[in-house]
């Protein structure tokens, strides 16, 4: 019994017992964090609070084993965060994306300005405390975790701690803000979500992004006899032909020497804005049943699973004269893209190829076609990744500042996850396994940083100082993202669900995103959250810990 009551009571801190601390703080956590409160839940954020509990208990961790614990769990969550947003992170500075990224921008720089505001005029001149607070009210773990590796590079162990208790202070009301402002948005401007719903379905401005079908008779004779390439120079827009059906009746599979004539009917896989086009130069549209036609051809998805083919020119491979394939569209994580020559393939693309079974056959042997290799992790980008990340992290940027463990790795990860095929390194993960990194890292950071601030949480919070980090918390939530949404709406004429993305992605915040989804049942939140959330989580970690190195 002696044995068993040494695993299980406060003080120990062997390692059998730090592993059941650690094994009962996440999984309490996490099974606490699922349950709902008005549709909303706090998800592994619980973790943290479960720990704060265990500590304010007397539960410890040796400091060695909690520091090593903690960082790596920071550096699994960093980089796998920064793997997860880097596709998307150069391409949310394009026009689309540029004015929803200028306005989340806006409510950092608002974020960031109310903090200042308290430290020098309020009456909170704690900057640790402020960070921490700041973290909270947006719900931004990575910026917590940034500002922590900080404080700890600069010997202040204890600043860490009351950094943790001020997050923990102003992350529910937090949660709640944002959902608040969506509201206060919606009553300042009389919105009704339905109109706004309609409005977002009658402009379908989403599938002009997408690729477009769509078939045309031909009847110009000005192209009669003009070869595919020829019609290319004629259109001048990214298109494929998929199949021609000739004046009698057969099915064939263009190449770029295959002519076209008057009578013929064209499959043409484009996007949708530039299906007028075709109109113009070839002829009307037309409808025919191309599935029930009985063709010589099939159409197939190939999946590249073959790694010297990342990062690789779709035109490259050559399909019209090597293989007579079409590629119509290239499915991406779940968006379909127009197959045009200049895509760059990624790992886990799946090509959609037309043509006889036997040539299909013989490019998904080239290309690999196996879900059994998509399943196995690439360990050493992951690692050779953090490897980078650690070391870029201890340069000195300058003004004594570091990118350190947790700016170091995200920036490294993004990088990869953009570049890394140049260096013949596949950063491709499966999304159960990247779930699983990320979620494990973050549990391990929580946990640790729970525990460690347990002890001295109650003295922290539950005073006049506690009673404030939750009244600026709120302010910092509520105030810019209300400042924001007025000038969204106001000025900009921002789509109510966008806004409600928007919102959500500015503040990494995925309770208000599923709030935001299930409250509409439309997937514009979704997509305003993906524009802004890479740029937004990128700069909430440097700001967190810029804030620390400059006036700590």
């Amino acid at each position: 019994m002696d044995s068993i009551s040494e695993l299980l009571l406060p003080g120990s801190t062997s390692i059998a017992s730090t592993l059941i601390l650690y094994s009962f703080v996440i999984a309490a956590g996490i099974y606490i964090g699922k349950m709902k409160i008005f549709g909303v839940s706090l998800g592994v954020t619980f973790v943290l609070f479960v720990g704060i509990l265990m500590g304010h208990f007397g539960y410890v961790i040796d400091d060695n084993t909690l520091k090593f614990v903690r960082e790596f769990g920071l550096i699994l969550f960093i980089f796998s965060i920064g793997l997860q947003v880097g596709p998307g992170f150069f391409s949310s500075f394009k026009k689309g994306g540029m004015r929803l990224n200028a306005l989340a921008v806006l409510g950092i720089v608002l974020n960031v300005a109310i903090v200042l505001g308290i430290y020098y005029f309020g009456n909170i001149h704690d900057i640790s405390a402020l960070v921490g607070v700041m973290s909270g009210a947006v719900t931004n773990t990575p910026g917590l975790a940034a500002a922590q590796q900080a404080v700890t590079q600069m010997a202040s162990p204890e600043q860490a701690n009351i950094m943790a208790s001020g997050y923990a202070a102003a992350y529910p009301l937090g949660v709640v803000g944002i959902i608040l402002a969506m509201f206060v948005i919606k009553g300042i401007f009389r919105i009704k979500t339905e109109d706004e719903i309609k409005q977002i379905e009658n402009e379908q401005e989403d599938s002009k992004l997408k690729p477009f079908i769509v078939t045309v008779a031909v009847t110009n004779s000005l192209v009669d006899g003009k070869t595919m390439l020829e019609l290319h120079d004629i259109v001048q827009t990214n298109f494929v032909v998929s199949r021609i059906m000739t004046t009698s009746g057969e099915i064939v599979i263009p190449r770029s020497s295959t002519q076209i004539h008057t009578g013929d009917k064209l499959l043409i896989v484009c996007s949708q804005q530039d299906s007028a086009r075709f109109n113009a130069v070839i002829g009307p549209d037309v409808t025919v049943d191309w599935e029930s036609t009985p063709v010589p051809v099939f159409s197939r998805r190939i999946v590249v699973t073959k790694s010297q083919y990342n990062g690789v020119a779709l035109g490259s491979l050559r399909l019209h004269n090597g293989y007579k394939l079409n590629a119509t569209r290239v499915n991406r994580a779940g968006v379909d893209l127009l197959a045009a020559p200049n895509l760059r393939l990624q790992m886990g693309d799946r090509i959609t190829v037309v043509g006889n079974l036997e040539d299909i056959d013989r490019l998904a042997d080239r290309l690999g076609n196996s879900m059994k290799r998509l399943n196995q992790p690439n360990l050493i980008t992951i690692f050779v990744g953090i490897i980078l990340g650690i070391i870029l992290g201890s340069i000195n940027i300058g003004f004594g500042m570091k990118l350190g463990l947790a700016g170091g790795p995200l920036v490294v990860a993004i990088l990869l996850s953009r570049f890394g095929y140049k260096a013949k390194l596949v950063t491709y993960t499966s999304s159960s396994a990247s779930l699983l990194l990320r979620e494990l890292g973050i549990c391990l950071f929580l946990a640790s940083v729970g525990i460690a601030a347990g002890k001295g949480f109650a003295a922290a919070v539950f005073n006049t100082t506690g009673m404030w980090w939750v009244i600026w918390g709120f302010v910092i939530t509520v105030v810019p993202l209300i400042i924001v949404g007025l000038i969204a709406r106001g000025h900009d004429r921002i789509n109510y669900l966008t806004i409600m993305g928007l919102f959500s992605g500015g503040c990494t915040d995925p309770p208000a995103l599923a709030y935001a989804n299930n409250s509409t049942g439309n997937d514009a939140p979704a997509v305003a959250y993906s524009t802004v959330y890479p740029l937004t989580m990128f700069l909430r970690v440097v700001a967190a810990q810029a804030l620390i190195l400059c006036l700590a």
